[in-house]
């Protein structure tokens, strides 16, 4: 992230429809039905939209592209407020279990059904469907070329808030850029001690919210800690072979986005309205927009230390970089 260009912490009902791929009616009907909780109103009388809302907006938008009926979405998340993983134990519940239990599980094999009908045509969401099925949580929403990085971790490995961030991550640099982040995950995984340290970091910055200055000796402090373990994380990423990993990525990256071209326009011009572009699971691409653009329709509620202290990371981080 560019600091220079502070991201907001709320963003208004086209942003937030910009960002997800979808339209401000579309929301509003989200809200009616009682999908996507009512957000915050500022002082306009108009609603704001943070973190939390827009990722839950974001699996809104990719189950629904799968071919689930919004109602059968509403009761997958309302019925289970569980999460992955460890992150009860760290705060996060990323608005909700996807899975949703025997019900959701119940729908996916009746859509599965109804898709198989009409193979032609719908084959894309009928693939969608059965890799949710045999992920048996979100991954299964995101592109076969993310999920493929975790197939050789235990079950249970990843957090929730990661898949949230491959999701964004996704949806702003395509699956090759959740892919090559996913080597991030895989580290933290593999290693105990960088995930024990990766925690304790992440709750010191989560500490710098608005009632710490900017100019607090804590913001250095913390800044200095996170510089550190990206170094630690780096220097293990290159040890323990995962950086090889990724180059093979790319490479096999080009082959299959030359293989595949022809395929994904002639399928692009069967899209129905209701696709609005999303392509997850399916291993097709989303329609992009440029970073700039996403990071000012992204909210993260970042206070002004905790911004202070990214951007002083990245000087720390710049000063240790080789010159040319």
């Amino acid at each position: 992230m560019h600091l220079s260009f502070v991201p907001p912490r709320r963003v208004k009902i086209g942003d937030a429809a910009a960002f997800a791929g979808t339209t401000p009616r579309a929301i509003r009907h989200y809200h009616a039905i009682g999908l996507l909780p009512e957000p915050e109103r500022g002082g306009d009388g108009r609603r704001r939209y943070g973190h939390q809302d827009m990722i839950r907006l974001l699996w809104i938008r990719r189950m629904a592209g799968a071919g689930i009926a919004l109602d059968d979405i509403r009761d997958a998340l309302t019925a289970d407020t569980g999460s992955v993983g460890d992150d009860r134990e760290h705060g996060d519940n990323g608005g909700g279990d996807v899975d949703g239990g025997d019900g959701i599980a119940l729908t996916l094999e009746r859509l599965e059904n109804s898709l198989a009908a009409q193979e032609a045509v719908l084959r894309r969401q009928r693939t969608a469907v059965q890799r949710m099925r045999a992920e048996g949580s979100r991954m299964g929403l995101l592109s076969d070329v993310v999920t493929d990085r975790f197939k050789s971790l235990p079950e249970g490995s990843l957090r929730q808030g990661e898949l949230d961030t491959l999701l964004v991550t996704e949806r702003i640099f395509g699956p090759l850029g959740a892919a090559v982040q996913a080597t991030r995950f895989i580290a933290l995984a593999t290693r105990p001690a960088l995930r024990e340290e990766s925690d304790r970091v992440d709750a010191a910055e989560e500490a710098l919210d608005d009632t710490v200055a900017v100019d607090d000796p804590r913001v250095a402090r913390v800044a200095a800690e996170r510089h550190a373990f990206e170094g630690a994380l780096d220097a293990f990423i290159e040890e323990s072979g995962l950086a090889g990993d990724d180059d093979a990525l790319f490479e096999a990256w080009d082959a299959r986005d030359s293989a595949t071209t022809d395929q994904e326009e002639d399928e692009e011009e069967d899209e129905d309205d209701d696709g609005d572009g999303d392509r997850g699971s399916g291993g097709r691409r989303a329609r992009t927009m440029s970073a700039f653009e996403a990071v000012g329709r992204m909210p993260y509620d970042f206070s002004p230390a905790r911004l202070r202290c990214m951007e002083l990371a990245e000087q720390l981080a710049a000063q240790d970089a080789p010159t040319a």
